[in-house]
């Protein structure tokens, strides 16, 4: 499924993302996440969405925290995956915890 989002998170060396990838639909959006490793040895979320509904180009969400590096990748991915689904609230007028 990583390869349904072209130039995802999952595209071998792009952005410098890691293979581990988070692929899911929600609330009708494609969320790919990915994680990056910085230069301090920490990790840095990579979120892709787009629409389900239409053939619009994927949105790379810009990082939602001052200090977006997290110890481990699966904090990332977590992280990663919290942000898209607000995000998509956010755009479908859907308060979260709703």
């Amino acid at each position: 499924m990583a390869s349904s989002i072209p130039g995802s998170p999952g595209t071998s060396g792009l952005y410098g993302v890691a293979d581990r990838l988070l692929t899911f639909d929600y609330r009708g959006w494609l969320v790919s996440c990915g994680t990056r490793r910085t230069d301090r040895g920490v990790y840095e979320p990579v979120v892709f969405c787009r629409s389900g509904n239409s053939d619009e180009e994927n949105i790379r969400l810009p990082a939602d925290t001052d200090n977006a590096a997290y110890a481990t990748e699966a904090e990332a991915l977590r992280h990663g995956e919290q942000q898209a689904m607000r995000w998509i609230h956010e755009r479908s007028g859907v308060r979260s915890g709703a």
